[in-house]
């Protein structure tokens, strides 16, 4: 005698999540992923350098932040800066 089907279903497939950079372009330079993110979380402060032309750029961060959030808040003054 054959034994019975299982009506089970196999467990479904974990999607996989890719971690986000750390490493971005630069808008002054252009290089292409030559700007690197550093968060300090004990003094809540984001900061961003190129390792092309050497620009830095610094910011407050919360706990919510990412290093996107950090590069984000650089371009958005840049825009800032060249609007004035």
């Amino acid at each position: 005698m054959g034994k019975r089907k299982s009506k089970r279903k196999p467990p479904p497939k974990q999607k996989r999540v890719e971690a986000l950079s750390l490493v971005f372009p630069c808008p002054f330079c252009s290089h292409d992923r030559s700007c690197e993110v550093k968060i300090d979380r004990k003094a809540n402060v984001g900061t961003i350098e190129c390792r092309m032309c050497l620009e830095t750029y610094s910011t407050p961060i919360h706990y919510l932040s990412e290093p996107i959030d950090v590069y984000n808040s650089w371009i958005d003054a840049c825009e800032e800066q060249n609007r004035d």
